[in-house]
């Protein structure tokens, strides 16, 4: 109840002060990447009930010809680089954390097509409710594999509280400034998860 309460809180406030720089991105969004301002994509919550996640977009809609999206580093621009390195792009999951679909810490949110690739170990990581920032996001990022990110996040898991909140929080903070572990090397973002070794 203290971890729903101050998330209730966090995300209210964080809401109020970003709201104005919400307003900005989206209009930059609309203008330099088109329609839709948001992406939004079914992912996996607390005991991996699945819920609509919610950020601002950062790629283009190319396709080949085909009619399948491009490769990631085609469709990322200089503009979408920097909303995810400024992590400005996660900014609409404070609307999720107040809807009580994630919070503001804990193993984020991956794709739903991964669910059946975990091991019983890596599933735990659904024990919580995901997160808009995280245990592995601050020891790494997108440049570390994945086996490690899914021992980070069932370690949170186990030691999660309110106090390993905070700390990670301005762990955050700090990783946002520097800009550190935005993509896996060679990728533009990273790799998929095919599953464990």
């Amino acid at each position: 109840m203290l971890k729903r309460s101050f998330d209730i809180f966090a995300s209210v406030c964080g809401l109020i002060l970003f709201g104005p720089v919400m307003i900005i991105v989206a209009w930059l969004v609309k203008r330099k990447l088109g329609s839709p301002v948001l992406f939004s994509q079914i992912r996996p919550g607390l005991n991996a009930k699945p819920f609509k996640m919610m950020k601002f977009r950062t790629m283009l809609d190319a396709v080949d010809q085909h009619g399948n999206p491009l490769p990631d580093a085609q469709r990322m621009t200089l503009f979408g680089s920097f909303l995810r390195s400024s992590s400005l792009d996660e900014l609409p999951g404070l609307l999720n954390v107040l809807k009580g679909d994630m919070s503001l810490v804990g193993p984020r949110p991956l794709l739903m097509e991964y669910l059946p690739l975990y091991s019983a170990e890596q599933y735990r990581r659904h024990c919580v409710r995901p997160g808009v920032t995280g245990w592995a996001q601050v020891n790494g990022r997108n440049s570390v594999s994945w086996e490690e990110k899914f021992k980070l996040d069932v370690w949170y898991v186990d030691n999660n509280s309110l106090w390993l909140d905070l700390k990670i929080i301005i762990l955050t903070i700090k990783k946002v400034i520097v800009r550190d572990g935005i993509n896996a090397d060679g990728e533009a973002t990273m790799s998929k998860f095919t599953g464990s070794k």
